[in-house]
């Protein structure tokens, strides 16, 4: 387990989801994952913090009533300056549909989508400082953008956070690796027809698990269902699960684990 330091700009720093159900989708996850919960900025509606051993790792918020909103995970990635980077968002093609805005003394925070429709969000810093624990079961791990091909939302991103891209060297993928100072940070896979139409282009969050398989079956107890069964993969066994709402992520037994 290792505690998160301050997040350089570009970094996944946190990750939200916001469901119609905010008791039930607590149960769920307490029970897969093993989370307490917080209360979380009043500026957010009804909002609280997920906890592992009183440390934040994520948020869940309720919709409001009147909006028709995918039940998505999205991640945050850090940023010195919202609302400058909102003007970013919005100069290079994609758009901003939530603030800027504070939460709060947590921080400032807006949520926008890429030119591919993908919905992320942005967070500055305050007294939230983000993702606080990772590498344990429950806490997210890795963020991959599922769209239909790389090459100009890979533009997008580099534009907002100057990411040095590292494409995979299979010509069969469509794969690129961010990175910061060297540092993988997050990917992105272009699938293609296979992208869901359902789901248009998306963020995928992976949580790390101490046993992928057992963790599927717990999916399916709790109300959940498996989306892609539980298969090996380059850096672990994995999974992509939904929550009983149709929040879909992946879990994961990290090979480092």
């Amino acid at each position: 387990m290792t505690e998160a330091t301050r997040h350089t700009p570009g970094t996944p720093c946190w990750v939200s989801l916001m469901a119609h159900g905010l008791d039930a989708t607590q149960e769920f996850y307490a029970s897969l994952f093993g989370w307490e919960f917080s209360p979380g900025p009043a500026q957010l509606g009804p909002y609280v913090r997920a906890l592992i051993d009183g440390k934040e790792v994520a948020g869940i918020g309720r919709l409001p009533a009147d909006r028709h909103l995918p039940v998505a995970w999205t991640p945050y990635l850090a940023t010195d300056d919202a609302d400058a980077t909102a003007e970013v968002i919005r100069s290079c093609g994609g758009t901003v549909g939530v603030g800027p805005l504070d939460a709060g003394d947590a921080g400032r925070l807006a949520i926008g989508s890429d030119p591919g429709g993908a919905v992320f969000g942005i967070w500055q810093v305050a007294a939230h400082r983000g993702t606080a624990v990772h590498g344990t079961h429950g806490t997210p791990v890795w963020n991959e953008l599922l769209t239909r091909e790389t090459s100009s939302v890979g533009k997008f991103y580099q534009a907002l956070f100057d990411y040095e891209v590292e494409p995979a060297v299979s010509a069969d993928f469509d794969c690129l690796t961010l990175r910061l100072a060297g540092r993988p940070v997050a990917s992105l896979h272009g699938v293609g027809h296979a992208l869901p139409r359902s789901r248009g282009s998306h963020w995928m969050t992976y949580f790390e698990v101490e046993d992928t398989d057992a963790a599927a079956h717990q999916v399916l107890d709790l109300g959940g269902h498996v989306v892609e069964q539980p298969r090996d993969g380059a850096t672990g066994r994995l999974a992509t699960v939904a929550d009983p709402e149709g929040a879909v992520f992946t879990i994961v037994r990290s090979e480092s684990s």
